[in-house]
């Protein structure tokens, strides 16, 4: 549902709509309910995660209400994304609550030098933002959950990112410790590093270290591990590529993306789970999604703009910024390409970084329309066997 289109809910005796706001901690979740027909807030402690307190408390208020003369009780709650994911959204709409999840960060707030801030406060400014939001009069942002599906396909990607960070601390460790002893041309992914480790001379032209060999054998045992999964994981990955299973409905994105030059699988994968997934009416809000909108700041003679707003996945930004690099290298011939080439020019340094960050833009909108009508973006070239297939 999208409440800033929704209606003011109606007062009439027989219809009430319950608030419920939730300030979810490690610990304790502070439930803060008021309903339509007064204006007393109340405040409730629970045990984190205690769903049955959660619901007796709600079925409470619902009862108080139904005894008070109405006939309907509306219940709508929210909370703000966090550690405890989307569970608790899901578990609330099995309830018949009318559940939403926003984004903290949108959630407004005293702008003062010292603000005050405990749960207590925080759970009634958020159900203040509930209220307004049921209202259509909030500019709070309002998260689309997920499906299950969805949450558990892009789990993937995700951890391959993780093992290629874990990959990346063994490497520079083991090249750290060796430095010490004035080695740097040791290389730990190489598969003959456990026998090159045991040639490695120090630059005083002495053996390693006894322990400190030791521990460079022990960390070698991680990152032997790390690339092992990593192994399985691209292998997973590139198999749903070659032959999508039947019952992932974005699995042929990926397949059609990875048919674009210049575009690999864990570039597609990243894109569609991450992004293409969802469903968007246009392709401003595509760039808004990943946060290569602009940021404007006017006000009175004021006119200037802040740069892109950085909102969203910092990774999936991180990788639209790549993949138009990447791009202008493997597919030169491209309307986009040649755009960038035009403005850009011999230009270097602040003007290209910011150019790349539109064309990283336009890139996106061109890949959503690509997969949402089938258009090839203009001049774009497909990769040999995309194109015999």
């Amino acid at each position: 549902m999208d409440y800033r289109t929704a209606s003011t809910p109606t007062v009439a005796k027989d219809v009430a709509t319950l608030y419920v706001a939730l300030e979810l901690s490690l610990k304790t979740w502070l439930v803060a309910l008021r309903s339509s027909a007064g204006d007393k807030v109340s405040l409730k402690q629970l045990p984190a995660g205690d769903q049955a307190a959660l619901f007796g408390l709600i079925d409470g208020a619902q009862d108080e209400l139904h005894a008070a003369g109405y006939q309907e009780v509306r219940v709508v709650s929210c909370y703000e994304a966090g550690r405890d994911g989307f569970w608790l959204h899901r578990r609330l709409v099995e309830h018949g609550v009318e559940s939403v999840v926003v984004d903290a960060s949108s959630v407004a707030v005293p702008q003062r030098a010292r603000r005050k801030k405990t749960d207590r406060l925080d759970v009634r400014a958020l159900l203040r933002e509930l209220m307004a939001l049921v209202r259509g009069e909030s500019d709070c942002r309002v998260l689309r959950v997920p499906t299950p599906e969805n949450e558990d396909a892009r789990r993937l990607g995700r951890e391959r990112r993780q093992l290629v960070s874990e990959r990346v601390s063994h490497v520079n460790r083991i090249k750290g410790w060796l430095a010490t002893e004035g080695i740097v041309d040791y290389q730990p992914q190489r598969r003959d590093r456990r026998e090159r480790l045991a040639e490695q001379r120090t630059a005083l032209n002495q053996a390693l270290p006894a322990q400190m060999k030791e521990s460079i054998e022990r960390e070698l045992e991680r990152l032997e591990l790390v690339l092992a999964q990593l192994k399985q994981i691209e292998a997973k990955r590139d198999a749903i590529v070659a032959d999508p299973p039947p019952d992932d409905v974005n699995a042929v994105k990926i397949q059609r993306l990875a048919q674009l030059r210049s575009i690999a699988n864990e570039t597609a994968t990243s894109f569609t789970r991450e992004v293409f997934y969802r469903h968007f009416d246009r392709g401003r809000q595509v760039g808004a999604f990943v946060g290569l909108d602009g940021s404007p700041w006017r006000s009175g003679r004021m006119d200037r703009e802040q740069g892109i707003s950085k909102a969203g996945n910092r990774r999936v930004r991180a990788l639209c910024i790549e993949t138009a690099w990447g791009w202008l290298r493997h597919q030169p011939d491209s309307a986009l390409s040649q755009w960038f080439f035009k403005r850009v020019g011999a230009a270097k340094g602040a003007f290209k970084r910011k150019m790349i960050v539109a064309l990283a833009r336009k890139l996106m909108v061109a890949l959503w329309r690509y997969l949402e009508t089938g258009l090839v973006p203009t001049g774009a070239v497909l990769k040999p066997e995309a194109a015999r297939a």
